[in-house]
């Protein structure tokens, strides 16, 4: 499964499903009108190629760029030099509307700090990427969500409000909404770094799980132990790869 090619955008070649080509980011402070200002460069000329099926994990310290190179995935941020291609989209060429209606349809996106409407029941909250995307009737898009928080272990929970759930449930009503419009690309921004080490291994065996029935799922992590449970290993160190080991499909 892909997602939809912009017209006119090139597709990207060797079978990668993303690749980001010759990447630089600079992100600036101060200034008026979008010029001047400090310059903080957060990649410096990164090259990466992932498959789809993959499970990487992108590690390195704070402030080594790993968390930019899921933004740039994702179109949540943009290069400032270089390609970024996903799902067979040149994510630099498209304009914001463009990316919105891509994203919702190819990406599934796992917080840190869940983000979940707090105002939403658990339900509420899986179901709404498929109300933004007006995906289906009301009552098909409820079943989705239902399946979701099933499949994550909260099938009896779907009345509750975010306060009322513990972090390992919030989290999983988190992964229940990325996997709503069955993205076939989940990324994780640090998505246990607010668990205990029980509960994040439980989280990441239902990112396995994904990732066995076809999920592409790359997710920052700074504990190393959990990076061993991907199947491949992305270091990023002063907004470079230093290292990229584990087993390429």
């Amino acid at each position: 499964m892909t997602g939809p090619v912009v017209p006119g955008a090139p597709v990207t070649g060797g079978g990668a499903l993303i690749e980001l080509a010759g990447v630089q980011k600079t992100y600036r402070s101060g200034g008026r009108g979008g010029g001047g200002g400090v310059g903080f460069p957060a990649l410096n000329g990164v090259d990466l190629a992932i498959a789809a099926g993959e499970m990487v994990a992108v590690t390195g310290p704070s402030g080594s760029g790993k968390t930019t190179i899921i933004n740039l995935i994702a179109g949540i941020d943009r290069p400032s030099a270089g390609t970024v291609t996903v799902s067979g989209s040149r994510l630099d060429q498209m304009t914001e509307e463009q990316l919105a209606v891509w994203r919702g349809r190819t990406i599934g996106i796992v917080f840190q700090f869940f983000q979940l409407m707090p105002t939403l029941t658990a339900a509420e909250n899986a179901t709404l990427p498929l109300d933004l995307a007006r995906l289906g009737p009301a009552r098909e898009r409820k079943a989705v969500a239902t399946r979701h928080l099933a499949t994550v272990g909260l099938g009896d929970r779907g009345d509750r409000l975010p306060l009322e759930l513990s972090g390992g449930e919030q989290q999983r009503v988190a992964i229940a909404r990325a996997m709503a419009c069955g993205p076939p690309i989940l990324l994780g921004d640090e998505p246990t770094g607010n668990l205990d080490t029980g509960l994040a291994r439980e989280m990441f065996g239902l990112l396995q799980s994904l990732n066995v029935t076809g999920t592409t799922v790359v997710y920052v992590t700074h504990d190393r132990a959990l990076a061993q449970l991907a199947i491949r290993i992305v270091s990023v160190r002063d907004g470079l790869i230093v290292g990229d080991t584990g087993r390429r499909r």
